[in-house]
């Protein structure tokens, strides 16, 4: 079987794919690509189908050998190196990105490890599916569908503030201005759980408690300290914090590379 030799797996790396959708009631996270267009970019360009499994890597240093004979490869996202072909033994390394943060690793073939409840996605809250990728795991790879696409491009990208639909707990502050009318700090501690910020408070108007509730992919909820989380990929599937808004869809992916200490604003809309 073809495989992929990991020399060194750089400061975060693990297998993901477009997510375990479906098991929530049962307390798993649904996991999956952060930056979803980039992961969907790498597969394509390297002839892949939409749920092949890639993997995705924090501010580079990852190192892969081809164990196997050669084959298309791709890299997007923070970094970016459009469809190569990969010789056998053939080394590739992940440079420290310029700007962003998250980098997808796409072969032809995709990242064949087992799935677990039908995703070979990493969850790291409760870490279901494949282990964390450490210096000399050895991964499978599955065999070639479909013909590269080297003249793909990348999707138009937004910029500027996050757009962020209405949540069902807004009545639970004295006011949402300081959410809409402030720069956000990324703090250190955020993760694929979750993007936590720093800035102004959000005052609650009482004192009681939610009872938990479910949470939803890009939910802004707010904890006791008045500081928004916006939930990503891993988040917990209830929460009794309250939740004053959703990231919109197409804006996550920007939650998925912005860096400790760099800023984010947001802004409301009401529809999609």
């Amino acid at each position: 079987m073809s495989r992929l030799e990991v020399v060194s797996a750089g400061t975060l790396t693990t297998v993901q794919d477009r997510g375990r959708v479906g098991w929530a009631h049962l307390g798993v996270p649904r996991a999956g690509a952060l930056d979803a267009p980039a992961a969907a970019l790498a597969n394509r360009l390297v002839g892949n189908p939409p749920d092949a499994a890639v993997l995705e890597t924090v501010l580079g240093g990852l190192a892969l050998r081809n164990a196997g004979p050669g084959r298309w490869a791709a890299l997007t996202g923070a970094s970016t190196a459009p469809t190569f072909w990969w010789a056998a033994g053939g080394e590739l390394r992940v440079p420290v990105p310029t700007y962003g943060l998250r980098s997808y690793v796409a072969v032809a073939g995709g990242i064949d490890v087992d799935p677990v409840l039908g995703s070979r996605s990493t969850d790291t809250l409760a870490w279901v599916g494949p282990p964390r990728v450490v210096d000399g795991t050895s991964l499978p790879l599955g065999e070639p569908t479909g013909a590269p696409r080297p003249l793909d491009v990348p999707p138009a990208r937004r910029e500027g503030a996050l757009r962020v639909l209405p949540g069902p707990r807004a009545d639970w502050f004295a006011s949402l201005a300081p959410l809409f009318g402030s720069e956000w700090v990324v703090r250190p501690d955020s993760d694929r759980i979750g993007l936590r910020l720093d800035g102004p408070a959000l005052e609650r108007v009482g004192a009681g408690e939610l009872p938990s509730e479910g949470m939803v992919l890009g939910a802004v909820q707010v904890p006791p300290s008045g500081r928004p989380i916006v939930f990503l990929a891993d988040h917990p599937p209830t929460g009794g914090y309250p939740v004053v808004g959703v990231v919109h869809p197409d804006d996550l992916w920007r939650c998925a590379q912005v860096r400790p200490g760099e800023r984010v604003r947001f802004r409301g809309v009401s529809t999609r």
